[in-house]
């Protein structure tokens, strides 16, 4: 069947033909080969992360990104006796709170304006103010906008206090370069259809293992108990607690092979910061302006500005759809705007032939 139009999207996002292949195979959830692979990809998500093994391990999680980021935070945060402290500048850090809300965790958040970056001062000062905080999280890449946070500043501060930190890295983990090593980070959270290049299906959590192994009795949930589907993996390698997607793991793992074919995350990085540079300039050049400031910029998706109070978003997006594209609404409340991701099975030849079509679009609605 033909792909009708290229998805230029955060995730889920288009994928080789290839990923789509290794699909059409039915799996046993016991069988040996099986388990292996699901063994090979924990290890292999270690090395993209640049995470020892002998510190780090990782914990697959059935369901969306947003399931990975609860279990986290459902398991990592004690029942009593521990403060969560949140730094929002969008919808999913927002996300992070209302989960914070349901299990009933002290929190405390400190909040930005949606078009601007994590202020570590301004975290720092609201640390100095609580120092009851025991649990900091943040966003990475928060594709509300765009916008890159700056984690490698945040994650000292955290450390100096012996603040327990998660980081949910959903939109940039695969495409933009991170070190765990080097952040030193307890938690760092991902899912299997973003920047690898894979399809919704389960998310992916790297955890320091001296810490996961102090939340036995924490988690809230039967199904998203983090330090159990840990114990249940480590003590039967490849095995998952319950039914496993089984078509998306083996889908996961030829996007790796595919991820190490490209050179790794560096050149993956690369394509995507190519593909950002050529459509941000050609927009703009078109009449969108940016809603971010483009030195906050990451490489996974761009918020443009409506050109005029009468822009028409969905006939818009039609035009584009019917071309062979489709975009993302606008997720920013106070200012209107649309998004366009640039990661996924995408080069510079399609942004080119996008821009040519919203040229097009342009010229007939003069």
């Amino acid at each position: 069947m033909k792909q009708p139009y290229l998805l230029l999207t955060p995730g889920p996002l288009s994928t080789t033909p290839t990923v789509k292949e290794a699909m059409q195979i039915d799996y046993c959830t016991w069988d040996s080969d099986y388990r292996h692979v699901t063994e090979t990809i924990r290890q292999q998500i270690l090395a993209l992360a640049q995470a020892n093994p002998d510190v780090y391990t990782t914990v697959l999680m059935q369901g969306s990104g947003s399931y990975g980021v609860e279990a986290t935070i459902g398991t990592a945060i004690p029942r009593e006796g521990a403060v969560l402290m949140v730094a929002i500048n969008g919808a999913y850090g927002r996300r992070i709170s209302e989960i914070a809300d349901y299990y009933g965790i002290h929190h405390v958040d400190v909040v930005f304006n949606e078009d601007e970056a994590v202020d570590p001062v301004q975290v720092e000062a609201a640390l100095a103010e609580h120092p009851e905080v025991t649990h900091f999280a943040t966003i990475h890449s928060e594709t509300t906008t765009g916008i890159l946070n700056p984690i490698e500043q945040l994650m000292p501060m955290m450390h100096a206090r012996g603040i327990v930190t998660i980081i949910d890295a959903m939109s940039s983990m695969g495409g933009v370069p991170i070190n765990v090593d080097e952040l030193d980070c307890d938690y760092i959270i991902s899912s299997a259809n973003k920047c690898v290049q894979g399809v919704p299906g389960f998310a992916y959590i790297i955890a320091k293992q001296t810490t996961l192994a102090q939340t036995a009795d924490n988690a809230r949930s039967l199904c998203l108990d983090l330090y159990a589907q840990w114990r249940a993996m480590t003590k039967q390698p490849g095995k998952w607690r319950f039914t496993s997607p089984t078509h998306v793991v083996h889908a996961f793992a030829q996007a790796l092979v595919e991820l190490q074919a490209e050179g790794g995350v560096l050149p993956r990085y690369r394509r995507y910061s190519a593909n950002q540079e050529l459509l941000s300039h050609g927009m703009q050049a078109l009449g969108f302006d940016l809603v971010i400031d483009p030195a906050v910029q990451g490489p996974i998706i761009t918020s443009f500005k409506y050109p005029t109070h009468h822009f028409d978003f969905a006939d818009f997006y039609q035009f584009i759809k019917e071309r062979g594209f489709v975009i993302y609404p606008g997720k920013v409340s106070t200012i209107p705007s649309f998004r366009i991701g640039t990661i996924g099975d995408v080069d510079t030849t399609d942004i080119k032939r996008l821009l040519a079509i919203v040229s097009d679009y342009q010229q007939l609605n003069q």
